[in-house]
């Protein structure tokens, strides 16, 4: 994985710096997320792996496939990247726009897991409470898991905040063997 990263980071910082010296950080976001999707396809998969099959056939069959999302500097990335076959980096090289692009908006996406459905009030708090302690501005997901028992668990880039029932059991379990 880190391979693929170290990889895929080049590509993703060319990427976004072309996007941004286009004002069009949205619209690149949108392509290398079909982008990325595509390439995952099986079928297109076995398409990139032939051996066979040169590169400038593979990126004119990927750019097919993409149609009419993919702008004319789309196309040409796709080009680069087939010839430099890389064009199964675009996953990794997406998620790296996303976190570049995140950065440059100064947000943060947050997943909260919970045992129970939050009140509107309550998601307005943990934004609000969330916004400060980072220091972004905040998008929230929230998604239950019962197996929490009570509480949340929060995830916010590398930051991980477990307050659920069932992270203190296993800490006081923790506590208790040692």
């Amino acid at each position: 994985m880190a391979e693929l990263t170290t990889l895929a980071r080049p590509y993703a910082k060319a990427a976004f710096e072309t996007a941004q010296q286009h004002n069009q950080l949205n619209e690149w976001s949108q392509m290398l997320a079909v982008m990325a999707m595509v390439s995952e396809d099986a079928q297109i998969q076995a398409l990139l792996s032939h051996p066979s099959i040169k590169a400038d056939a593979k990126a004119d069959a990927f750019i097919d496939v993409c149609g009419d999302y993919l702008s004319e500097a789309g196309r040409n990335f796709v080009q680069l990247l087939a010839e430099n076959k890389r064009l199964s980096l675009l996953p990794e090289i997406s998620v790296l726009f996303e976190e570049l692009k995140a950065q440059q908006e100064s947000t943060v996406q947050v997943v909260v897991e919970t045992a129970f459905e939050l009140s509107q009030e309550q998601k307005d708090a943990l934004i609000k409470s969330l916004q400060t302690k980072l220091g972004r501005s905040v998008t929230m997901e929230t998604v239950l898991d019962k197996s929490l028992l009570g509480g949340v668990v929060i995830r916010a880039d590398d930051l991980v905040i477990d307050a659920s029932v069932r992270g203190r059991i296993a800490k006081l379990a923790e506590a208790l063997h040692s």
